[in-house]
């Protein structure tokens, strides 16, 4: 019996990338307000064994989901503002070299050099869970000020039009837009859901870390990460497999409650993205051709531009 294949996306600008067991498939609406769709076959590293090892596929799937992100951003871009933009290997790593420097100065930096001017007054124990809370709160209070950004928020829709398009499809409903809209914008294997992990783990982990100078608790942060992700990962697939036991229910609600911040409720034509990206993939995974394919498709009542709001 074959193993069952979880599907799952992120939103892009003006529209939605959904990953299937082959390939991935980028819908985008554009401003003419047809959508366009573009599909690619993934490489051997993204389709291998590897990626059934636990701890390791963790890992595998953090560094293909940042790279497959940042290249799909930079589609969805050109086609939203409709003109091309060439994304280079140069333009790809140091994206990703850039957004990962902020992210440990603003998560790990900050938290700590925070916690430092508490030092004096507290054991090292207490000292690393004030730095696990400080570095938590940062998170949210980043989550909340994005929100509040316009063209963020329309992302954020297109998240809850992608987590609402897979609950549907999950749930064995009809890809059509009447039925996906009843369906919750929260969904287990969030993005949201996998860094909140991630962040706890780390508090419990820190926690053993001692107090050594500054600078060696920064770096020793920064060492054991990789190990914590692909820990989190393990956990963030189990509660998805077990989302409807009570127990591991009761456990991610506020892991699905954090998703109230990055995700809104989609319009209809959102919607419509989502389902559209996701009907390609799955249409890529049926065939066995290796070529890659483009279409655009014309929705009725859209010309003229995007419908309503904004993942």
């Amino acid at each position: 019996m074959a193993k069952k294949f979880y599907y799952g996306g992120q939103a892009v600008i003006e529209g939605v990338m959904m990953r299937g067991q082959k390939g991935i498939a980028v819908a985008v609406r554009q401003p003419n307000g047809q959508i366009a769709v573009n599909s690619e076959r993934l490489g051997k590293m993204s389709t291998s064994r590897i990626r059934e090892i636990p701890l390791v596929r963790g890992i595998l799937v953090l560094v293909e989901t940042l790279v497959l992100g940042i290249r799909t951003l930079f589609y969805s871009a050109s086609v939203a503002v409709g003109e091309e933009i060439k994304v280079t290997p140069w333009m790809l790593w140091s994206s990703l070299a850039v957004g990962f420097i902020i992210a440990l100065g603003l998560f790990l930096g900050l938290p700590l050099v925070a916690t430092h001017f508490a030092d004096p007054y507290v054991s090292p124990t207490v000292s690393n869970l004030i730095d696990g809370v400080i570095r938590l709160f940062i998170f949210i209070l980043y989550l909340w000020f994005i929100s509040l950004i316009p063209d963020i928020r329309r992302v954020f829709a297109y998240h809850g039009a992608e987590h609402k398009t897979i609950n549907a499809y999950e749930a064995g409903e009809p890809l059509e837009v009447e039925k996906v809209r009843k369906y919750s914008t929260a969904h287990s294997r969030c993005g949201t859901n996998f860094i909140l992990i991630v962040m706890v783990i780390a508090i419990i982990a820190f926690v053993f870390l001692g107090r050594p100078p500054l600078w060696l608790r920064y770096v020793e942060r920064i060492l054991i990460l990789p190990a914590i992700a692909a820990v989190g990962y393990e956990v963030m697939k189990f509660g998805a497999a077990h989302i409807h036991n009570f127990f591991v229910h009761i456990v991610l609600i506020p892991w699905l409650g954090l998703q109230v911040m990055t995700t809104r409720q989609p319009d209809d034509g959102q919607i419509e993205v989502a389902i559209s990206a996701l009907q390609r993939v799955l249409a890529l995974d049926a065939e066995t051709s290796p070529q890659l394919a483009e279409e655009t498709t014309s929705v009725p009542g859209m010309a003229g531009g995007p419908g309503g709001v904004y993942l």
